[in-house]
């Protein structure tokens, strides 16, 4: 297994890709990220360039830049590659970056969410964090990522919900949800029956 995304091949993984597929399809109407989302890190993607070269056609990519100092200089790469690729880029938390680079959208940590109404611009993709059902019924936001669903390992995860907390959370929400933490091709197909609208990962080779 590759230790980090920015080495592995995402494309690999049909479990995941086909799981995902099959979710996206149920979706609610109007705008939503693909169904699967990727997401990049400063520890585990060291390249996110690389990743995002690997990605197939339709991944939405999440480029979350932390303040680092060439985070524009990234985020202007990575807009090249989406377009090229057709991938659907958000930039983390900074709506200047995304403005900047012409990303499709933002995605927010879920203490920004509630700002979502003032950060949105005509046509862009607002996904948020949610690691409550209180917090998947904020307005303004077109789909909520929900971790962690499964055991990860990720220093950030908290205890997992679990598919059936997961699932009743996911149907008090107020727009579509995605699935993340231990999300890989073991456990994505646990997903299926599940109010889910994607799944979504840092790095789907160790389902984190």
């Amino acid at each position: 297994m590759a230790s980090s995304a920015g080495d592995a091949d995402i494309s690999g993984f049909w479990t995941v890709r086909r799981t995902a597929a099959f979710l996206g399809r149920r979706r609610r109407r109007g705008k939503s990220p693909p169904p699967l989302l990727v997401f990049t890190d400063p520890d585990r993607t060291p390249d996110p360039a690389a990743l995002a070269r690997r990605l197939p056609r339709g991944t939405g990519l999440v480029y979350r830049g932390f303040g680092a100092p060439d985070a524009a200089c990234v985020a202007a790469e990575l807009s090249a590659i989406a377009r090229r690729r057709g991938l659907v880029l958000l930039i983390g938390a900074d709506r200047g970056l995304a403005m900047r680079c012409k990303a499709q959208g933002l995605h927010l940590p879920e203490r920004m969410a509630g700002q979502a109404p003032r950060l949105r611009r005509p046509g862009w993709i607002l996904t948020a964090a949610a690691h409550s059902a209180a917090a998947a019924r904020r307005p303004g936001i077109d789909a909520f990522v929900v971790s962690a669903v499964f055991p990860s390992a990720s220093r950030s995860a908290g205890p997992p919900l679990g598919v059936l907390r997961f699932a009743q959370l996911a149907r008090r929400a107020r727009a579509p949800v995605y699935a993340l933490g231990g999300v890989n091709d073991v456990t994505a197909g646990r997903l299926r029956l599940t109010p889910a609208a994607g799944l979504a990962g840092v790095d789907l080779h160790a389902g984190v």
